[in-house]
C-alpha cells in the first residue's frame, strides 16, 4: 500500500475550502478537475449510484470533482458533493479515507474484504481520469476510497 490520505466532501464550497487550508498550510495544488472538465474530454462522470451522467448538470460544471494539497507526506482530497448528481451530504458521510494501491489486484483484494457487509457506492473500474478505482462504506459505516494508477 502505498498512502492513505483524508478525503473531504462539501457542499458547493470545495474551492472556498481548499483555498483557506492553502493559506493555512501553504503549498500549491497537485489536482484540480471540475465536474465538467470529463464532459469536455468526452466523458462523463458517474453519480453515487455509479450511473453515468453525461454531461453533468449545467449547475455542477463549474463545481470541484477533485482537488489535491499537500500536506507533508500527506495529501488533503476534496470534492463538491452535489444533489444533483445523487449526493447527499449531512455530517457523518463528508469525509472519506483514500488509499493508494500498488496494483489492481491489491485495489480488487482489499476491495472485497472491506466492502464486505457494507454498502458499495462504485465497483472498482478503470476511470477517465487514469486510475483504477472505487469506493464504499464499510459496515462500521466508514467511508472509503480506493485508486491505484501504475503512473503515479
Amino acid at each position: 500500500m502505498k498512502s492513505a490520505n483524508p478525503y473531504l466532501n462539501f457542499n458547493g464550497n470545495t474551492e472556498e475550502a481548499f483555498n483557506f487550508y492553502r493559506s493555512v498550510f501553504g503549498g500549491e495544488f497537485i489536482a484540480l478537475m471540475r465536474f465538467g472538465d470529463g464532459a469536455d474530454a468526452g466523458n462523463g462522470c458517474a453519480d453515487m449510484s455509479g450511473e453515468s451522467q453525461n454531461p453533468p448538470p449545467a449547475n455542477t460544471r463549474d463545481m470541484i470533482m477533485h482537488i489535491a494539497l499537500p500536506l507533508g507526506n500527506n495529501i488533503l482530497m476534496g470534492t463538491d458533493a452535489p444533489e444533483a448528481m445523487g449526493f447527499k451530504l449531512v455530517t457523518g458521510n463528508n469525509t472519506y479515507i483514500s488509499i493508494n494501491t500498488d496494483s489492481k489486484e491489491e485495489t480488487d483484494n482489499i476491495f472485497e474484504k472491506l466492502s464486505e457487509g457494507g454498502k458499495v457506492q462504485m465497483q472498482p473500474e478503470q476511470m477517465f481520469w487514469g486510475d483504477y478505482y472505487c469506493s464504499f462504506t464499510d459496515k462500521f459505516g466508514i467511508q472509503w476510497m480506493l485508486s491505484y494508477n501504475p503512473n503515479h
